[in-house]
This record gives C-alpha cells, structure tokens and sequence, in this order.
C-alpha cells in the first residue's frame, strides 16, 4: 500500500485505512497547529527523527486508557499517600519536553522530540491544545508527561522520570484532571508494557475512531473548501 506525501499547508489527510500495516499513513508535510489538531482529532500523529521528512502515523490497534481504568500499585499507592512529590500542570511545559527527549537519547534509543518538534509543541501549548503534568520534589522536577489536549480527549505524547515512581505520579495526576474535566480517554499511541501494567489496553483502530467522533469536536470549516490531491510517495 502507497504511502502518501502531504502538500505543505494544506492540513489535510487520507483515511486513516489507507494505512500500512506499521500504520505509517503519510510523509510530509508541516508541524502546524492546524495540522497537528487535524491530526489527532482523525487519529494520526507525528513520528520520525532528525534527518528524516515528517511521517505520519496511525497504528492498529491502539493503545488508551480510560481514566476509571487506571491501575495503581501497591507501591505506588505508598508513594502517593507519603505525598512524596508534588504534581503541577503546565508550569514547566518545555523542560518536560526537553527532558522527555534527554531520558531517550542518554538510553541511546534516540528520539522523535527534534528541535521542529520541540517548537511545535510549544506554539500548541501557548494556544491551549498541549499540557504537561509534572512530578516535583525538593524544588526538582524529577517526572513527567506532555500530551494534546481536544474536546474530551487527551493524545499523551511522552514521559520521563529521574526518580522512582515520578512518571506514574503524574500519570495519576492526568487521570485525576480526565476525570474532573470530562476527559473520557486518553490515548497512549502504541503498546507498552508499562502502560499496561498501568490499566492501558489495545482496541482495534476502528472502535478508535468511532470514540473519537463522540468524543472530540469536530472543525466548522467546510471540508470542500478544500481539495486534497497527494500522491504516493513511498513504496510500501
């Protein structure tokens, strides 16, 4: 299957079922807000690194977590009722985003956070769509995560930690803010075993998609404002 290469500003995308079998849908392209929004509200993201054009993605099955699902350890409930880190939101929205980047590259994984990307996601947080939920302690932000933030919808993007049990927490703090802000799910991407043990589970790309036409609103722009004229780009 083609995989399709995306005109610059023009922030639309193929059906998601014209997906590899990797789910890599689309190249190209640009990181703007329009974009990015379009993105996640069709179920894509943006997934490459340094050196590479941007590629667009859109796996099957996908990894959520709904908020009443969230499982808390043992352990980790300790960790919590000692009160061991303090969590805020947004107050240090890059340096997440930096250290997510850093937790990668220092485990020699490489990373998709570029410095466009790094960018990107600061322009969308100044306009409201991205958060971070963040883990302190002793004046330290030692964890975290960032993610976009659409309707009643949460994209999680990436995590970190320095200390034992500071991503969870703030796993645990974005849960608490889903459920008294009516997020309903919160998307994790692709499996992780960590995320799993947490209450994440896979469901087929099609109930996910069904779930984000209820759940994320939709732009009010007439699609035939638009007309979409890619063309393959890559073999598959």
């Amino acid at each position: 299957m083609p995989v399709f290469e995306l005109i610059q500003d023009l922030p639309i995308f193929p059906a998601v079922s014209h997906a590899r079998e990797d789910g890599l849908l689309a190249v190209g392209g640009d990181l703007s807000e329009r974009r990015l929004v379009e993105a996640y509200r069709n179920g894509i993201f943006p997934w490459y690194e340094e050196g590479q054009p941007i590629l667009w993605w859109s796996p099957d099955p996908r990894l959520v977590l709904y908020p009443e699902d969230l499982k808390v350890s043992r352990s980790l409930r300790k960790t919590l009722r000692k009160e061991i880190y303090t969590s805020r939101i947004n107050s240090a929205f890059d340096r997440v985003v930096d250290a997510c980047a850093e937790t990668r590259l220092s485990r020699g994984d490489g990373t998709w956070i570029t410095e466009d990307m790094k960018k990107a996601y600061g322009r969308l947080q100044r306009k409201g769509f991205a958060m971070s939920f963040e883990s302190w302690a002793d004046g330290e932000l030692v964890g975290g995560l960032y993610g976009v933030k659409i309707g009643k919808c949460f994209f999680g993007e990436s995590m970190f930690s320095k200390r034992n049990d500071a991503s969870k927490c703030a796993l645990v703090s974005l849960v608490r803010y889903a459920e008294k802000n009516g997020i309903r799910l919160i998307d994790c991407q692709m499996r992780t075993e960590h995320l799993i043990r947490m209450g994440a589970h896979e469901i087929p790309r099609k109930i996910y998609l069904q779930q984000l036409k209820r759940l994320v609103p939709r732009y009010t722009q007439k699609r035939d404002r638009y007309e979409y004229n890619s063309r393959p780009a890559l073999a598959s």
